[in-house]
C-alpha cells in the first residue's frame, strides 16, 4: 500500500539547525546552576529523612540511593548535551531559538510579529559575563529565549533587533 502526500500541501524544505551555539562558558554555568539546584534537594532530602519513624527510614534509604544516582548522571550530562542542542540564529526575516536537552522545542518568529527585545543578567550568569535574549512576539506560545549568549554577543543582538523591529512597519499583532 502506498501512501501519498495530498496535493495540497506542498513539499516544505527542511529546517535547519539555527547557526550559532550558546556561549561555552554556558556548560560551567548550567552545571553550577545544577549543582545548587541539588544542594538545595538534598538538604531537604536529608532533613526529612532524619526527622521520620525508623520504619520510614529503612524504605526510604534505596529512594534515596536512587535519587543520588539519578542527580550525579543528571548532573554530568545535562550541561553537555544541552550545550550541544541549544542553538540560535537571527536574520534579517526571522528569530529561531532551538532548545532542549531531552526534547527538542524549535521556535521560529518573523521579525515583522517582534513587539519587544529584552536582556536578563542574573547574579550567576553575570559571573560568567552570560546574557539571556528574550524576544516577545505576538504568540500565544509565549517569547522565545535566545540563552546563555556572551555579554558582547547578546548586547549586540539586542541592539540590532530594536534597530530592525523599530524600522518594521505595522503593529507586530
Amino acid at each position: 500500500m502506498t501512501v501519498t502526500q495530498p496535493s495540497s500541501v506542498p513539499d516544505a524544505a527542511p529546517l535547519h539547525e539555527p547557526a550559532h551555539q550558546v556561549s561555552p562558558r554556558a556548560v560551567r554555568y548550567w552545571a553550577l546552576q545544577g549543582f545548587l539546584g541539588a544542594v538545595v534537594v538534598w538538604a531537604i532530602l536529608f532533613a526529612v529523612y532524619w526527622f521520620v519513624p525508623d520504619g520510614v527510614q529503612r524504605w526510604l534509604g534505596p529512594v534515596f540511593v536512587a535519587i543520588l544516582v539519578y542527580t550525579v548522571v543528571e548532573q554530568a550530562l545535562e550541561p553537555l548535551i544541552r550545550y550541544r542542542r541549544t542553538r540560535w540564529e537571527v536574520t534579517g526575516e526571522r528569530v529561531f531559538a532551538q532548545t532542549g536537552w531531552l526534547s527538542r522545542d524549535q521556535r521560529i518568529a518573523p521579525l515583522s510579529r517582534v513587539q519587544t527585545v529584552d536582556t536578563e543578567r542574573g547574579p550567576l550568569m553575570r559571573i560568567f559575563r552570560l546574557a539571556n535574549v528574550t524576544v516577545t512576539t505576538a504568540s500565544a506560545a509565549g517569547p522565545i529565549r535566545l540563552t546563555c549568549l556572551d555579554t558582547d554577543v547578546a548586547d549586540r543582538v539586542t541592539a540590532e533587533l530594536a534597530r530592525v523591529t523599530g524600522q518594521t512597519r505595522g503593529d507586530a499583532t
